[in-house]
């Protein structure tokens, strides 16, 4: 029951990450486009301040969670005198979802910053330019994603 329940968060935290990234970039950037750029920028900074915290509770929550189910299963191989030699697909997403997590670090701590320093100071290009490279960033993390659900999906 417990495998099930940390499952559960595990699917769902990426749920909200990966959705997260379809939204704001298949609906709500082009419908801010028809805004002009103090609004708009307004609003995605608005926007992504509030996803970005609920990306880094999902991050935790799956690293926590995949961590913990990985741990069970060596730990189950060894109780049973087995030893524990982890799954290609595990292998595969845990290493292509801590490439995500880099990837959001950069934009959460690096081009993030730069857009609420545009906000601040109603620099409109330069926040321009930021969107534009979180933008870059988050449709490389959605593929990666998308590629993770194949994956996993494929080979289980």
């Amino acid at each position: 029951m417990l495998y099930a329940t940390l499952k559960l968060l595990h699917i769902l935290a990426i749920v909200v990450w990966i959705g997260g990234m379809v939204f704001a970039h298949f609906f709500l950037r082009p419908a801010a486009m028809s805004l002009e750029p103090p609004q708009r920028i307004r609003l995605m900074h608005g926007a992504l301040q509030r996803f970005f915290a609920a990306v880094l509770v999902a991050i935790g929550v799956v690293l926590a969670t995949g961590l913990w189910m990985i741990g069970r299963a060596a730990k189950d191989s060894v109780q049973a005198g087995l030893g524990f030699n982890m799954p290609l697909d595990w292998t595969l997403m845990a290493t292509l979802g801590i490439v995500m997590m880099g990837i959001f670090g950069h934009i959460r701590f690096s081009l993030f910053k730069r857009l609420s320093a545009a906000v601040a100071s109603s620099d409109w290009p330069a926040g321009g330019a930021a969107l534009a490279g979180i933008r870059t960033w988050v449709s490389v993390n959605l593929a990666i994603g998308v590629v993770i659900i194949v994956i996993t999906l494929l080979m289980a």
